[in-house]
C-alpha cells in the first residue's frame, strides 16, 4: 500500500484521514444556524484558479458541473456551492449520509467512489465535469483520486487541489472560501459573514479559556485494536491552530513520516494528559469499544471521563470549524487536572 493508502487506513493523522476509507466522524450534526449559506450567483466567465500546486485551472465560462471529493464538496455546500458528483466517504452501510458529507444531500449527488481505491471513472466521464476539486496532503497529489488512474481522471477535465497539511486551520478555510468565490459564493452575504464572525469569536474564547486554563495539557490520538496513535499539532490544520491560541498540546517524541506516533496498547500510557481528544469516525474505536484494554481504562483523562471527540479531518468551512473550536473551547473549561 502506498504511503496514502496507509494515511487513509491505518494511522492517525492529525488532521487527516484515519481510516477514511471506511468510515467517519461519528459527529453528524450540522453547524448550528443553518445549513448552505449565501446563494451562488450565476455562471459566468472567463473563469480562472491558481490552486495549492500552483496550477491555473481555466474555463470559458465558471464551472458548473463540479466534482469534488465529499470534504470539499461539504465545505463548498456551506458557501451555497452544489457539486454534481463526489468520491470519498459519502455514505455508509445503510445508505445514510456519512458524516463527512456534511450538510450534503447526499441522495441528490452522483458517487463515484465511496471507499479509498475507488473512483468510477466511465460514471466520472459521463457527468461532463468542468472541474475536479480535492484536498492535499501530499502535494500535489490529490487526495482520493487513485494513484494508478490519476492521470486517466485528471485527463477528463480541469482540476483544483487545496493543501490542507502543515498548515494553520485558517489556510484552507481562506482557500476553500476563495474557491467558493470564484465559484459564484458571496461571501458577503449574511450568512456566509456570519460563519466567519462565529469562527473568530470561538477562536477568541478558546484563547482566553486556554490562557485561563494554562497547565491543561491535550492529546490528539486516535485508536485502532493493535495500537494507539498519537497524533502530532504541527502536521494537522486544526491542532497546530489550536496550540498557536494557547492549547497545550502533548507532542510525541517519536514521529512517523511527519503525522503520528505508533504505541503499542501496552504502551498506550505514554503520555499522559488532562484531555483526551479522540478520533472518532465510526471506523475507529471508540471508548466503549475500548474498556477491554487496561492501558486505555488506567489513562488519567479516562478516568476523568475528559474525553473529547475528535472529526480528524475537519470540513473545512467557518461553520463547521467554529462548531468544533466551541466544543474544545467547553472541554478546556470542565477540566480537572489530572495528569
Amino acid at each position: 500500500m502506498s504511503r496514502r493508502g496507509v494515511l487513509a487506513a491505518g494511522g492517525s493523522l492529525g488532521l487527516g484521514a484515519l481510516l477514511a476509507a471506511c468510515g467517519s466522524s461519528a459527529d453528524s450534526s450540522a453547524p448550528k444556524g443553518g445549513t448552505p449559506s449565501g446563494t451562488a450567483k450565476s455562471p459566468s466567465g472567463p473563469w480562472s484558479f491558481t490552486d495549492d500546486r500552483k496550477q491555473t485551472a481555466t474555463k470559458s465560462r465558471t464551472p458548473a458541473t463540479l466534482v469534488a471529493y465529499i470534504g470539499s464538496a461539504a465545505a463548498l455546500h456551506d458557501y451555497g456551492i452544489e457539486c454534481t458528483g463526489v468520491f470519498g466517504p459519502t455514505t455508509l452501510k445503510d445508505g445514510s449520509a456519512d458524516a463527512q458529507a456534511g450538510s450534503v444531500d447526499v441522495s441528490k449527488v452522483a458517487v463515484i467512489g465511496n471507499t479509498w481505491g475507488e473512483f468510477n471513472i466511465e460514471k466520472y466521464a459521463a457527468l461532463s465535469p468542468d472541474l475536479l476539486i480535492s484536498h492535499m496532503y501530499e502535494a500535489p497529489t490529490l487526495w482520493y483520486v487513485p494513484d494508478g488512474s490519476a492521470k486517466k481522471i485528471l485527463a477528463v477535465a480541469p482540476s483544483a487541489g487545496i493543501n490542507v497539511a502543515g498548515v494553520p486551520l485558517t489556510t484552507p478555510l481562506r482557500r476553500y472560501a476563495e474557491l467558493a468565490a470564484s465559484l459564484g459564493a458571496d461571501l458577503d452575504s449574511g450568512p456566509n459573514a456570519a460563519q466567519k464572525a462565529r469562527f473568530e469569536k470561538a477562536s477568541a474564547d478558546l484563547r482566553a479559556a486556554a490562557g485561563s486554563r494554562s497547565g491543561i495539557k491535550v492529546v490528539a490520538s486516535s485508536a485502532s485494536a493493535d495500537a494507539f496513535y498519537i497524533s502530532t499539532p504541527s502536521s494537522a490544520a486544526d491542532l497546530s491552530y489550536y496550540k498557536s491560541l494557547g492549547v497545550d498540546f502533548i507532542v510525541p517524541d517519536k514521529v512517523q513520516g511527519g503525522f503520528f506516533e505508533t504505541l503499542s496498547w501496552e504502551t498506550a500510557d505514554k503520555y499522559r494528559a488532562d484531555i483526551i481528544m479522540l478520533d472518532n469516525r465510526t471506523a475507529t474505536l471508540q471508548p466503549k469499544d475500548l474498556t477491554a484494554k487496561p492501558t486505555w481504562s488506567q489513562l488519567p483523562a479516562v478516568k476523568a471521563g475528559q474525553v473529547l471527540g475528535w472529526p480528524s479531518e475537519p470540513i473545512f468551512s467557518y461553520a463547521r470549524c467554529a462548531e468544533r473550536i466551541e466544543e474544545l473551547t467547553k472541554a478546556v473549561i470542565a477540566a480537572k487536572k489530572v495528569s
